[in-house]
């Protein structure tokens, strides 16, 4: 019986490839007009882009694609479109919607880390849902405040902008604070979610995607 077709990694693949050529083309502009910020960064996105797909078999765990490709685009959209592109400047909610996404996001790895956990048959570790729902928010505002803490860097020593001016607070100060609102929100939205999947047995995408973790990863849940 031949294998069904797995959509969501051919998906993520094609994706990888299509945000790879544009960031190449892209990359021999900045390495011409020596923009080499620039020149860090597309490596960087195209670093992290790659390495699911070229270290895949070496990973301890089989992520699903849908997460790997929710990452990349994420990626792509905050540091390329948002950094080098500079659609901060150019879209005015698009930093609203990047720090909303990765509270979302956060929320997700850090449930199923938990979760991961929880589940194991050989860790003796039983968490109730509303403790396994705060680890993940508490996971999605403390790397949250990291990033925060990495773009205060960046404009500290090599005096870029990560930290985006707003009016009436030229120091960035205002825009850090609603960027960890968001990521607080994103957060608690996944957080609740999870909850309610854990505590009520509702189904939802988290569900489909703790199964398909399962699934992919049969070793860490059992014995």
């Amino acid at each position: 019986m031949p294998k069904p077709v797995d959509w969501a990694a051919r998906l993520h693949l094609s994706t990888v490839v299509l945000l790879l050529l544009v960031m190449a083309a892209e990359l021999v502009f900045v390495l011409s007009e020596g923009q080499w910020i620039n020149v860090f960064l597309i490596l960087s996105i195209m670093g992290l882009a790659l390495a699911p797909i070229v270290f895949r078999r070496k990973l301890p765990v089989d992520v699903p694609p849908e997460f790997l490709l929710l990452a990349v685009v994420f990626a792509f959209a905050a540091l390329f479109l948002g950094e080098v592109r500079s659609y901060y400047e150019r879209i005015w909610w698009w930093d609203i919607a990047l720090h909303g996404s990765s509270g979302l996001l956060l929320g997700i790895f850090g449930f199923l880390l938990v979760f991961v956990l929880n589940e194991n048959e050989r860790i003796d570790l039983h968490m109730r849902p509303r403790f396994v729902a705060l680890f993940a928010f508490l996971f999605a505002v403390a790397v949250g405040a990291l990033w925060e803490i990495f773009e205060f860097a960046m404009d500290q020593l090599f005096s870029t902008q990560m930290q985006k001016p707003m009016l009436g607070d030229p120091s960035g100060l205002t825009d850090t604070m609603w960027d960890l609102i968001l990521d607080s929100l994103g957060g608690l939205i996944i957080s609740a979610l999870g909850w309610w999947h854990m505590a009520r047995e509702e189904r939802s995408f988290i569900d489909r995607w703790i199964r398909r973790f399962i699934e992919r990863n049969p070793s860490l849940f059992h014995a």
